[in-house]
């Protein structure tokens, strides 16, 4: 039998909401954003009161708010991954999903070699971490098929690459695969909740194994349990009242943190977005560009250590503003279908996919376009392979001595993306970051150390990391 997801507590999300709305006077708001200023977080009454104020100037003081906290933390930092569809067999019947078990096409796996074909073509495009994806089938798409295609990814390597991490997004599963996957030296375990209303999920989710609602939201427990101390959570926004998902998400994310000293390590805000056979206008709680950027910036005012994600599902101009606003990962150069970096299918038609891609900018671009914009793009993944992970990771970053291992490890990637990868254009402007980025290293002992290896990098010497 399940363990009940008790921490999910919907009347006290509705009493929240409620009070929230009384009390969201110009004093409240203005006194919980000057708190979340500190980046210490807010408690879930203060979310509530949050996404109760409309008034566009105190809006404004949230997104003023946000952008200083990013910047505190992460600095201009953004770090890059792409996901990697190896299999779109599923056995449940989502109903905003593309791989829903209802839908009718030629379903497809990918063998290891096509995996390390895949991987050969994102290495190319410079890539260094993944976020493996899968659809729920025990039968095609088994643990042992995804230990043997983690495997397959990180045997790839060319003269001057390799997969550094590999994150894995498949449906909740037991202690003794959790620690399989552990064992595998995945990086961040993904499970998005999708919706945490039971009345929705039960809608959402009408048959398969993934109906079971409590097995669901208390995956993290497990992967926690087996020793996966990085995991990525979200909702799908769209499916139920985004606030209601909001306050729910604040409910897990202190769930965790009471149970095992770490919250999440990341929150993916996915919005639901067309695919074979959905129409959005089935869905009545759709968010819109205004609601999700407030939404993004109170998640950063909420939970100011855990990473941001935004996916391709925006539009190019839509992900620049939310950058600002907390994000600190985003995937570039993505396909959502299987096998779809490398080849149609044989009938010359390419895999359906999981969801519409709404920003097709090649990596190169994105690399280009975020520099452009004074950030500075990161492939590090030195946190996760020095075991900085969990509540040890939070432990270097709440003390701010972060800092000085992610800006010159943020530097040393892009250098090696710009000498390997980048085109012209992309690697003037690249240059010109690290220059900037460079002086930003407070500790000027480090600082020389990391102009010495950037010399070492241009002489051909890969993966220096702190």
């Amino acid at each position: 039998m399940s363990q009940v997801a008790s921490f999910i507590n919907e009347s006290a999300i509705y009493a929240a909401l409620e009070e929230g709305k009384r009390a969201a006077s110009r004093d409240m708001v203005e006194a919980i954003i000057k708190k979340a200023a500190d980046a210490h977080g807010l408690t879930l009454p203060e979310v509530a009161v949050l996404l109760n104020t409309h008034d566009p100037e105190l809006v404004e003081e949230i997104y003023k708010t946000a952008r200083h906290i990013k910047q505190k933390i992460y600095g201009r930092r953004l770090v890059l991954f792409a996901p990697l569809y190896v299999s779109d067999y599923c056995v449940n019947s989502c109903v905003y999903c593309g791989y829903g078990a209802g839908h009718k096409f030629s379903r497809r796996r990918l063998t290891m070699d096509e995996i390390k074909k895949e991987t050969l073509v994102l290495l190319n495009m410079g890539h260094k971490r993944l976020a493996m994806e899968a659809g729920e089938d025990p039968e095609n798409c088994p643990i042992d098929y995804v230990l043997d295609a983690i495997d397959a990814v990180y045997s790839v390597e060319t003269k001057n690459a390799n997969i550094r991490r590999i994150n894995i997004n498949i449906a909740a599963t037991t202690v003794e695969d959790y620690k399989k996957l552990k064992d595998a030296e995945i990086g961040t375990y993904i499970l998005f909740q999708e919706t945490y209303h039971r009345g929705t999920y039960a809608k959402m989710h009408p048959r398969g194994p993934k109906k079971d609602y409590d097995w669901h939201t208390t995956a993290f427990d497990r992967s926690n349990q087996a020793g996966i101390d990085d995991n990525g959570a979200g909702v799908l926004f769209g499916l139920y009242d985004h606030k209601f998902e909001m306050l729910a998400l604040m409910q897990h994310a202190e769930h965790l943190e009471a149970e095992f000293n770490c919250g999440p390590h990341t929150i993916s805000v996915p919005r639901i977005r067309p695919a074979g056979g959905i129409n959005l206008e089935s869905f009545p709680h759709i968010v819109s560009d205004d609601e999700f950027k407030k939404l993004i910036a109170i998640i950063r005012l909420a939970v100011p250590y855990t990473g941001m994600i935004i996916s391709t599902r925006e539009d190019a101009d839509l992900r620049n503003e939310c950058l600002e606003l907390g994000i600190s990962q985003l995937s570039g150069g993505s396909c959502t279908g299987v096998g779809g970096y490398c080849e149609e299918n044989e009938k010359g038609v390419k895999q359906p996919v999981q969801f519409q891609v709404n920003d097709e900018r090649p990596l190169d671009s994105v690399i280009h376009d975020i520099s452009e914009a004074g950030h500075l793009p990161s492939f590090c993944t030195a946190c996760y392979r020095n075991g900085r992970t969990g509540d040890r990771f939070m432990a270097v970053a709440k003390s701010g001595e972060i800092q000085n291992l992610c800006q010159p490890n943020a530097i040393l990637t892009l250098k090696e993306y710009l000498t390997d990868f980048a085109s012209p254009a992309t690697k003037e402007i690249g240059e010109k970051v690290i220059a900037e980025h460079l002086k930003e290293i407070p500790n000027e002992k480090l600082r020389k150390v990391t102009e010495a290896r950037l010399v070492e990098i241009e002489q051909g010497k890969r993966d220096l990391y702190y």
